[in-house]
């Protein structure tokens, strides 16, 4: 019976390296790099958008208060100049509000330079957030379209895994559960493989050949065990 369960487990093995190796190509997946790359590429943009929304925000809270203070400087302006030029003040005080106009005037010219300043530095900034953004869209597009390749390969190779597990479990049900706690022991500890077949004095787990003398002591008990690597042989 327990030759007949070491056969079985053979085949559990099997099954075991198969799934073992879809779960590494699940894990290595030439797109995962890609994708990867993609997403620090988009990170950085993200970053670099934000930033760049931030101080485009500063330049334009910056141009609507100097265009607010141009605004209400006008306004004084419009109004000092309808008095000087509505007349019925004394020359005193039509002197003083000739020199008030004349500075109003100054102020307003200065704002305006402002204005005008503001505006050369708020297009070019709008420019490259615009840039930025058109970059951003296409990299996130990018790493969408490789998000969605990698998941459907992910699927796909899941469902292998899935049918490997059914099949595992089949295969496994016969098995006493010392001999498979034994065997799953050996598989973390011995690099996947814990039995391996026995063929002309050769263990098929670490290939070295056994003595007449080391097969008479592997084969002596109900589970034979390499001498060299201590793997459960099947002969």
């Amino acid at each position: 019976m327990e030759l007949t369960s070491l056969a079985d487990l053979l085949d559990v093995q099997v099954l075991d390296t198969q799934i073992d190796r879809l779960l590494e190509q699940r894990q290595s997946l030439p797109e995962l790099e890609s994708y990867k790359q993609a997403h620090e590429r988009v990170t950085s943009l993200e970053e670099e958008l934000q930033k760049a929304r931030d101080d485009l925000r500063e330049l334009e809270l910056a141009l609507d208060k100097a265009e607010g203070e141009l605004e209400i400087l006008e306004l004084k302006l419009d109004e000092h100049e309808t008095r000087l030029f509505a007349g019925g003040m004394s020359g005193r005080e039509t002197e003083h509000k000739r020199l008030e106009v004349q500075s109003l005037r100054g102020q307003k010219d200065a704002l305006e330079e402002r204005v005008l300043g503001q505006l050369e530095k708020v297009d070019p900034a709008r420019e490259t957030v615009a840039g930025l953004e058109a970059k951003t869209d296409v990299e996130s597009k990018e790493r969408s379209e490789l998000e969605a390749g990698i998941k459907q390969q992910w699927r796909r190779i899941d469902a292998e895994i899935a049918r490997k597990e059914e099949r595992k479990s089949e295969a496994i049900a016969p098995i006493g559960e010392e001999l498979v706690e034994m065997y799953e022991k050996l598989r973390r500890i011995k690099e996947g493989v814990a039995i391996a077949p026995f063929d002309h004095g050769v263990c098929g787990g670490c290939h070295m050949a056994l003595s007449p003398t080391e097969q008479e002591e592997a084969f002596r008990d109900d589970l034979p065990r390499c001498v060299h690597c201590r793997r459960l042989l099947v002969a």
